[in-house]
């Protein structure tokens, strides 16, 4: 049986990535619809190599007959249309924060907590959690599976791809005019992100984190374990597309490297690359394009009781956002429609 598939933001960074993921995985789609606002309406997007499709304007379009939209259009925007969508028979996969926390809506990594995916029924919507919290739960789920995490300390280095296209161009422009010595004017970020890394990502809170240091803790949370402690500290840094997380957590149980490595190599969706040598780990730049969640640097830390960090890299725009929603369109095709 095929399926009809509606891709919110299509125009986007992450729509577009949706698109070529859906291609790329040969999902099971009769029809593919791309939607956006009516200022990209009439544009055309590639779907896979042969296809392009002309993009539709999301405030006059008819849910009615669609079964799953993947949607990466902003809070706001999937705020207003999701509801309506769900109420008119089709399932919601949105990528934006706004339904992430909601007690009714599955906030979904496959590889991590797949039984979740069961309550969509309750809103019709599915959560696809923030990218830097999809690559660190993916390694941490066998190891908690292991001796059971009790604690994360986490510094994420998270590439300008995740505030968006103009964030890219900004990383670019700056770049170009520091090259030819032209003056720099941060218009995105709130500091130069050419040559820089800067210590904020989304707002700050009340208690001096930001609103993503504050997913991080949340989302692994409601995803892995409610017990877990999670502090984070997240920072943009001048590299195009791709995340990394320096990660350390403290465990219930002794476990050593060693343990570790072959539990995250049996690991579904997960990449060991760990030599002890130059070289011997990835990067974001050799993530890129690719679906794994790669770790490296994986070490006992002596500082704590059953201790360990790792190095944990992935493409924010593949599994940290469309390949995450393609997987649940998946899992959900497979299992629950």
């Amino acid at each position: 049986m095929g399926y009809k598939v509606a891709v919110v933001g299509a125009t986007g960074n992450v729509g577009r990535e949706m698109l070529s993921t859906l291609a790329a995985r040969s999902f099971p789609a009769d029809e593919v619809v791309a939607l956006a606002s009516a200022g990209s309406a009439g544009r055309e997007v590639s779907y896979g190599d042969d296809t392009t499709l002309t993009v539709r304007d999301l405030a006059r379009f008819d849910f009615r007959g669609i079964d799953i939209v993947l949607s990466s259009p902003g809070a706001e925007v999937s705020a207003g249309f999701a509801p309506g969508a769900a109420a008119a028979g089709a399932v919601v996969i949105d990528n934006t924060s706004h339904w992430r926390m909601d007690p009714d809506v599955p906030l979904v990594v496959p590889e991590v907590n797949p039984q979740a995916l069961a309550g969509f029924r309750r809103k019709r919507i599915v959560a696809n959690p923030n990218c830097s919290t999809i690559q660190m739960v993916m390694a941490l789920k066998p190891l908690h599976d292991l001796a059971t995490v009790r604690r994360v300390v986490v510094a994420t280095y998270q590439s300008v791809s995740g505030a968006g296209k103009e964030a890219m161009d900004e990383l670019f422009n700056q770049t170009r005019a520091i090259y030819v010595n032209d003056p720099v004017t941060p218009t995105v970020f709130p500091k130069q992100i050419a040559f820089n890394a800067i210590p904020q990502i989304d707002r700050f809170m009340e208690d001096g984190s930001t609103r993503e240091e504050w997913k991080m803790m949340v989302e692994t949370k409601k995803i892995l374990d409610p017990s877990i402690k999670v502090t984070a500290t997240c920072v943009r840094v001048p590299v195009f597309i791709g995340h990394a997380a320096a990660v350390t957590a403290e465990f219930a149980d002794p476990i050593d490297a060693e343990e570790a490595r072959t539990a995250l190599r049996n690991a579904p969706g997960i990449v060991v690359m760990d030599r002890h040598e130059p070289g011997g780990y990835m990067t974001q730049v050799e993530a890129t394009g690719d679906d794994a969640v790669y770790v490296s640097r994986i070490r006992e830390d002596a500082t704590v009781d059953n201790g360990l960090s790792f190095w944990c890299v992935a493409d924010n725009l593949r599994k940290g956002a469309a390949l995450n929603a393609v997987q649940i369109a998946e899992l959900l095709v497979h299992e629950h429609l």
